[in-house]
Order: C-alpha cells, then sequence, then structure tokens
C-alpha cells in the first residue's frame, strides 16, 4: 500500500472537508483538521449544505447531535455529494441505541457512502445485527463486528473502517488492522469524530479509498501515541494530540504496523 504517498498528497492539497457534525465536537473536529493540513468548512444549513457539498472536496455526515434541520441538510449534502461524484463519510453515532438517528442511518446509508466509519457496537447495530453499544461507547469489540462491517461493504460498496483496540478497515475483499495505541483517544471528547473528518480529507486525495482509510487510521494513531508520550493527563494529551498530527511524517506510516486478511 502506498500509505505514505496518501498522507503527503493531503498535507500537500489540503482538502476542504465539509462536516455536517455534532455541536459537541465541532471546535475540536476544526482544529484536527487544520492542525494535519486540511481545510475545515463547519455549516449545517439546509439551502446551502448542497450547494457547499458539491463544491466541497469530500463531506463528513456524523449523527452525533442530529436536529431536524440537520438531519434535513445531512439528506441534502449527502445527494448533492453523490451527484457530483463528491466523497462522503457516514459516521452512525450512536446507532442502534437510539431510534431517530437509527431509522435514519440506515435509510441514509443506501446511498453508498465512500466509507463508513463506527465503533464496534455502531457498525454492528447498522447492520441489522445485536449489539452492546451504550451511547457512544461500544461494549462489543472490533473482532466480533468485523462479520457485519464486511456485510455493509459487500451490500453497498462502501469501505467500512471499525474503531477500536485495532482499527478494523475493510471491503469487499480485504481486511486490514491497524495497531497503534490510541488509548488517550478514549479520554477525551470528539477523538472519533474527527477521525472521520481527516478521513474524509484522506478520501479527497486518494483514488482508492481502501488505501485512503488505513492511511487515515495508521497517521491518526501514530500522532495519538506521541500524545500520549507527550502528555501527563486528558488535557494536556489533547493540546499535544493536536501538536502530534501537525509533526508526524507521511514517511512514519512505512512503520506503521497493519495485519492484512484476505477473502476468496
Amino acid at each position: 500500500m502506498t500509505l505514505p504517498i496518501v498522507a503527503r498528497n493531503y498535507r500537500e492539497q489540503s482538502p476542504l472537508v465539509f462536516c455536517l457534525t455534532n455541536t459537541v465536537v465541532t471546535n475540536f473536529t476544526a482544529n484536527v483538521l487544520l492542525a494535519s493540513g486540511a481545510a475545515p468548512a463547519m455549516t449545517d444549513l439546509p439551502g446551502e449544505a448542497g450547494p457547499f457539498a458539491a463544491a466541497a472536496s469530500a463531506v463528513l455526515v456524523n449523527l452525533g447531535t442530529p436536529t431536524t434541520e440537520q438531519l434535513r441538510a445531512m439528506e441534502e449534502a449527502v445527494e448533492s455529494a453523490s451527484a457530483a461524484g463528491t466523497p462522503w463519510v457516514l459516521d452512525p453515532v450512536a446507532v442502534g441505541a437510539l431510534p431517530v438517528r437509527t431509522e435514519f442511518a440506515r435509510r441514509i446509508v443506501a446511498r453508498r457512502p465512500t466509507l463508513i466509519r463506527g465503533n464496534a457496537s455502531e457498525i454492528m447495530a447498522l447492520a441489522g445485527w445485536e449489539s452492546s453499544g451504550r451511547g457512544v461507547d461500544s461494549l462489543d469489540s472490533v473482532q466480533e463486528a468485523i462479520a457485519a462491517g464486511r456485510e455493509l461493504a459487500v451490500k453497498y460498496g462502501s469501505v467500512v473502517a471499525i474503531s477500536g483496540e485495532a482499527d478494523a478497515i475493510i471491503d469487499a475483499q480485504r481486511t486490514v488492522l491497524v495497531h497503534t495505541n490510541g488509548i488517550g483517544l478514549t479520554r477525551i471528547t470528539g477523538g472519533g469524530c474527527a477521525l472521520g473528518a481527516v478521513c474524509a480529507g484522506m478520501l479527497a486525495v486518494h483514488e482508492d479509498p481502501f488505501e485512503a482509510a488505513v492511511a487515515a487510521h495508521g497517521y491518526y494513531g501514530l500522532a495519538a501515541e506521541k500524545a500520549l508520550a507527550a502528555s501527563s493527563g486528558p488535557g494536556s494529551f489533547a493540546v499535544a494530540f493536536l501538536d502530534s498530527l501537525a509533526a508526524v511524517e507521511p514517511a512514519a506510516l512505512e512503520t506503521l504496523n497493519c495485519e492484512e486478511k484476505t477473502y476468496a
């Protein structure tokens, strides 16, 4: 895989990532995009979401705190992105635990997102499997969710990324486990949500969405490792993480610990 090239293109091209995301993580997500080398755009106004999605490099749809108006804007953005060929990411936050977003996610996933990214319980619930999520927290393991992720990948032609003890990136033929120590990200708000935005940006600069997703998770995980080593607690970790996103060199992805499995 050409992971360093993906990260280098991301830095050089600075993709414009249009984020329809939740109110808890908006500021952190924008700062993560800036620190990593992309350009953030944060709005969720119906009537503007469609034109913005067509003009952006990539789109993130994150269901963390949906309002009726935001759901309308999300549908508008997805329709526009699909028509324009703009890559888009679905982050089904707390799907399976709450009914409105679950119904919406199961409907909008039929529009075939380029990437579906969530924790194990969210991915299992989106696929219609029994899961053990508790709000935004997963009580299922990545290994337990891989089959559900592959089912989604085959059905919708999407790449599926499952965050957890090792991040699993899945398409119809391949699964790669990306091994990094991202424990610090579980102790701050917005770690997973901002990862979805970085994934969107890397999708915009590379023709293979599977490789782009692996690169995004590897880059993000390496930055989390650097931040953990440089911090003394959750507060300093959040600051150190932004610094580490800016400091990780694309060449570092050459040494990324990836475990690959292929399917017949």
